[in-house]
């Protein structure tokens, strides 16, 4: 078969693509003859499509998994998808919308069928991308969130925690978003600082004339007011105490209450008291027995409360209730002031603190045992960086109960069935059926059926249902014995970002020791942001994150992996540039170029083998020994970013500008057979090293050296075994190199063609072995290398306490060449003299600068002068 003269991307990666899909490369079962190694994808958003994000963390993960198959061992990567409730529920009430129907004229099981008919027509596109990028997972394992076994796991989870006393319905101040309509944990709002409004408004004191001043935020909360606190020390407000202040606009009265926890600096020294929109204000509220009064509803418009405020929006009511507050003369005065807002990590709108029935996880003693297996003194999980233990500590040993309700309908239900109208009318079961037992028992009413008994409508936090997702992926939840959890778990690694180290990472090892008293995964690699040059997070918003597949397209998905990893210290943030991309894309062209090389030499089986290529090779098996212990140590330490580039500098510079400079046979001659079945085996290995991180391109090459079987195919191949290797003749190429770049530079300077033999004299100071001046004379085409005693007229350098002379006459040298250049340096020496001596005529400046500076303008004008001299001596020389 023709080799191609350029490497085209788009004619190679679906083929071999294709091939590892067709021959099941990626699939992985239960061999106890093999170590299992595995990986669970952290499932990205059934919603989700490729972004840069994504291409870093799955870049990742396939060079672990490909780099696993290699050593040998039962690799399994699990892929799926996350049924992600509030941003799938928001795009699906969205397309119903479109069509003319609301989520309210819908039951349940209507809009769950919507919400799976979305999914099948428009989730998981984010998969096959991830196939373009040669994402090498196990897609006959393949998992979503709420497949039927995924879900019975979570309803079983949550009865089994549940009947553990772990679980239990509170009603609390919860984090609410108004736009998803459903509550939010502690970790899924975001705290910014924002520039408001600070407003004074004027309370009137019942039967007086007196009044009082507080400061708010939220004007429009005063509808919610149940108190005035005051602080007990504060002598300015003396004369309030135990009476009773009217709610502006609705009259209402209201207790002046005291209370330590009012500051005495900030505002005026009054807080007004809204016990259903402030967690601080409910604790007071259940200290002082404080009336409770919700003011939104579920949307955050006004209520009845809010008067002729009804269902308008809570910051249209801010706009216009400060306006007739002023006209009111109530509003005394405005401050610009700046706080920290909460928003809704999934839809950023502003959370509004709500007083709710919940369902909450006690988490302080399932945490003990992640924190101990993260930070213990024989802690089992790695966090790679370290860095992030701190971080982990800080979040778990202040844990505080996961909120998991949510009210949604896309995502499993919450197994509590109730059989009555009070708050704890209610039983937690897996079905409807076990539900009823339970029932009956409680109520002693054997009357009671399936229809009296009514499920929580509320669905469970999604990261309820993927923090079992080690487990629940091999079935351990339901099946806790069966063959494969026993076999795959714990897992290997897990790659993720940091910003869900609490969200799932912890989780995650939290429900493994719960579950299976035992860790989730050994090692945890924490992979940085991808921003881009101003160090900006790429997002849609700035339309500062480029196309995943146009990249790929561009640039070929070897190219692009190659761009991410050289870039991507683990934990640290990646500044993305397409250059990056451009250097992978080139590095692919670069090999290809050398195997192209390689296999245009023609073989003569007869000839014997060049010393050259004999010590050549033995110096490239100790560098590649070398490179290959670099690599597996940062492998060790997951600095993939680093094993790419000790890779990237043996094939870039070692093999492809030495080795292959050292063996390559004189021009339109052959080569022998025993230096070129060498550098197969060399190129091989080369590409056994390379392949995790540039699959596409190496498989090609593969198998263009030689026909193969499937079972010879390059993705299953056995990685090369590091073995012992001699450091000396590393040391002694290097000092070789360095001669031979010495020599190299004196031929560009003085214009000697290759063509033409050079002679080289040597005092040998160093005493340094001779192995590789059979080198040293091929690749600078020197005829000699004599060792003296004494300097040789003539070009010369150094090398540590070595001299080298190279004798220069005008019979080996391009004249025309060098009269080109030299006469190039006089001019630009020329004009760089007229700048001096303009400068030193100046009377001015030669009366003003100061000594030193006229000395050293001098000193520039003589050694110019100078250079000139010799300059037009060596061109009278060449003439």
């Amino acid at each position: 078969m023709a080799i191609p003269s350029k490497y085209d991307a788009s004619k190679v990666e679906d083929k071999w693509y294709a091939y590892w899909l067709k021959n099941n490369y990626f699939h992985s079962e239960v061999d106890h003859t093999k170590e299992s190694y595995t990986i669970v994808i952290p499932p990205p958003n059934v919603t989700g499509v490729l972004h840069m994000g994504h291409m870093l963390n799955n870049t990742i993960q396939d060079v672990l998994i490909r780099r696993a198959r290699l050593l040998g061992k039962n690799a399994c990567w699990v892929p799926g998808t996350d049924h992600a409730s509030i941003a799938t529920e928001a795009k699906v009430v969205a397309k119903l919308k479109e069509q003319g129907i609301s989520k309210s004229d819908l039951t349940r099981a209507e809009f769950l069928q919507h919400a799976f008919d979305w999914k099948d027509e428009y989730g998981g596109k984010i998969l096959e991308q991830l196939k373009k990028l040669g994402a090498s997972c196990d897609w006959e394992r393949t998992k979503f969130t709420m497949d039927a076994e995924m879900s019975e796991s979570v309803i079983k989870v949550f009865v089994d925690l549940y009947n553990k006393g772990l679980i239990y319905r509170g009603y609390r101040m919860v984090n609410w978003d108004p736009e998803a309509k459903t509550t939010l944990s502690d970790e899924e709002v975001i705290h910014e600082e924002r520039q408001g409004n600070l407003y004074y408004l004027q309370y009137k004191i019942e039967d007086s004339e007196d009044t009082l001043t507080i400061a708010t935020t939220r004007p429009e909360t005063i509808f919610g007011d149940t108190a005035i606190c005051i602080n007990p020390n504060d002598e300015r407000f003396t004369h309030l105490k135990g009476k009773r202040a009217i709610v502006p606009l609705s009259g209402r009265i209201i207790p002046i209450i005291e209370d330590e926890y009012v500051d005495l600096e900030f505002g005026t020294g009054c807080l007004k008291v809204t016990p259903a929109h402030d967690e601080n204000d409910k604790n007071l509220g259940d200290k002082h027995n404080l009336e409770v009064i919700d003011i939104f509803n579920d949307d955050a418009t006004l209520n009845s409360f809010g008067l002729h405020y009804q269902g308008k929006d809570r910051f249209v009511v801010r706009k216009e209730i400060a306006k007739e507050l002023e006209e009111k003369g109530i509003l005394v005065k405005t401050e610009v002031h700046t706080n920290k807002v909460g928003t809704s990590e999934r839809t950023k709108a502003v959370i509004e603190p709500r007083l709710s029935d919940q369902w909450f996880l006690k988490m302080e003693e399932l945490a003990k045992p992640a924190i101990d297996a993260v930070l213990g003194e024989n802690a089992e999980v790695n966090l790679y960086p370290k860095k992030f233990e701190n971080t982990y500590r800080h979040w778990m040993e202040n844990v505080r109960d996961w909120n998991i309700s949510r009210q949604l309908w896309w995502g499993q239900q919450i197994p509590a069935y109730f059989y009555g109208d009070g708050k704890e009318d209610f039983v937690v079961a897996e079905n409807i059926e076990d539900a009823l037992v339970l029932a009956k028992e409680r109520t002693k009413n054997d009357e009671l059926t399936t229809k009296n008994l009514r499920q929580d409508e509320d669905a469970l936090d999604t990261w309820f249902s993927s923090w079992l997702w080690p487990m629940s992926v091999f079935d351990g939840i339901r099946n806790p014995e069966n063959e494969e959890i026993k076999y795959y778990y714990p897992t290997n690694d897990l790659v993720t970002g940091p910003d869900i180290l609490f969200f799932w990472v912890a989780r995650m090892i939290v429900a493994g020791y719960e579950y299976k008293d035992a860790k989730p995964f050994e090692n945890v690699y924490l992979t940085g942001l991808v921003r881009d040059k101003q160090r900006r997070k790429m997002s849609k918003s700035l339309g500062n994150s480029p196309d995943a597949l146009k990249l790929i397209d561009d640039y070929g998905a070897d190219g692009i992996r190659v761009g991410l990893l050289l870039s991507a210290p683990a934990g640290n943030d990646i500044l993305f540039d397409e250059d990056l991309c451009q250097q992978g894309k080139g590095f692919a062209n670069k090999i290809w170029n050398a195997f192209r090389l390689i296999k245009g030499w023609e073989v003569d089986a007869s000839l014997p083998q060049p010393e050259t290529a004999k010590i050549g090779l033995e110096w490239y098996e100790a560098k590649f020994q070398k490179a290959l212990a670099e690599i597996e140590d940062h492998f060790s330490k997951y600095r993939l970013s680093d094993a790419l580039m000790a890779i990237y500098k043996l094939i870039n510079d070692d093999f492809s500008s030495w080795l292959l400079e050292i063996v390559k046979p004189a021009y339109l001659q052959p080569i022998d057979k025993t230096t070129f079945d060498a550098i197969i085996e060399v190129l091989e290995n080369n590409l056994k090293v390379l392949h995790p991180f540039m699959p596409f391109l190496t498989e090609e090459i593969w198998q263009f050296i030689a026909d193969r079987t499937p079972e010879e195919a390059l993705i299953i191949a056995k990685y090369p075994v590091i073995k012992d290797f001699d450091a000396q003749i590393i040391a002694d190429f290097d000092f070789a190199s360095d001669v031979i770049s010495g020599i190299r530079t004196i031929r560009k300077d003085k214009n000697i063609a290759f063509k033409d033999a050079i002679e080289l004299f040597i005092i040998d100071a160093e005493q340094n072995p001779k192995e590789f001046d059979a080198v040293i004379q091929k690749l600078t085409n020197t005829a000699t290398i004599t060792t003296v005693t004494e300097k040789v007229e003539g070009a010369s350098f150094r090398v540590k306490s070595n001299e080298y002379f190279v004798p220069i006459s005008i019979e080996n040298i391009d004249v025309e060449a060098e009269i080109e250049k030299l006469s190039g340096e006089l001019k630009r020496a020329e004009g760089f003299l007229v700048g001096i001596q303009k400068k030193l005529s100046n009377e001015r400046f030669v009366a003003n600068a100061p000594e030193k500076v006229l000395e050293l303008e001098r000193k520039k004008e003589s050694d110019t002068l100078a250079k000139i001299q010799t300059i037009i001596g060596s061109l009278n020389s060449l003439k």
